[in-house]
């Protein structure tokens, strides 16, 4: 779980990264594009968070949300959840496929449904849908989806 202990010393180590405690049912810390990758990998290499078991997007009205679920496979611990907030017209984010090597099957579904580019990725193209399909289905603007945003 990502906790206050784990946010109070990654803002410490990080404090020109302006890291912010995500408070909820599951805390994140949320984190800039720019300063995803040393972070992502501080987390693997120093608090042990081995393992990516998903990289997911939420389409919010003003901004398109990324989400880390991070776990330590040798201190059996998690979830650390990562947060990055993109520009919803063009959202772009570093790729952690360096880092996770399984993310990448999880970026290219969010590259596939969601629209974002994952910078530096190693192959990114559509994973579910075939190529030349036009648009991003989870995506609210789809043509078909719903007009209003149910959350904000």
């Amino acid at each position: 779980m990502t906790d206050r202990e784990t946010f109070d010393r990654l803002a410490a180590r990080f404090p020109a990264f302006e890291l912010e405690f995500v408070e909820g049912t599951d805390p994140a810390v949320l984190v800039k594009g720019e300063n995803l990758l040393e972070l992502a990998q501080h987390m693997r290499d120093e608090e042990k968070y081995d393992f990516c078991s998903s990289v997911t997007a939420v389409d919010y009205p003003d901004r398109v949300e990324l989400v880390y679920h991070l776990y330590s496979m040798t201190n059996e611990g998690g979830p650390a959840i990562l947060k990055v907030h993109c520009n919803k017209e063009d959202p772009i984010a570093p790729s952690v496929v360096s880092i996770w090597t399984g993310a990448n099957w999880h970026e290219r579904e969010v590259w596939d449904l969601m629209g974002v580019r994952f910078d530096g990725h190693p192959d990114l193209r559509r994973i579910l849908l075939w190529e030349g399909y036009e648009g991003h289905p989870l995506r609210k603007d789809f043509p078909g989806s719903e007009d209003e945003y149910i959350f904000s």
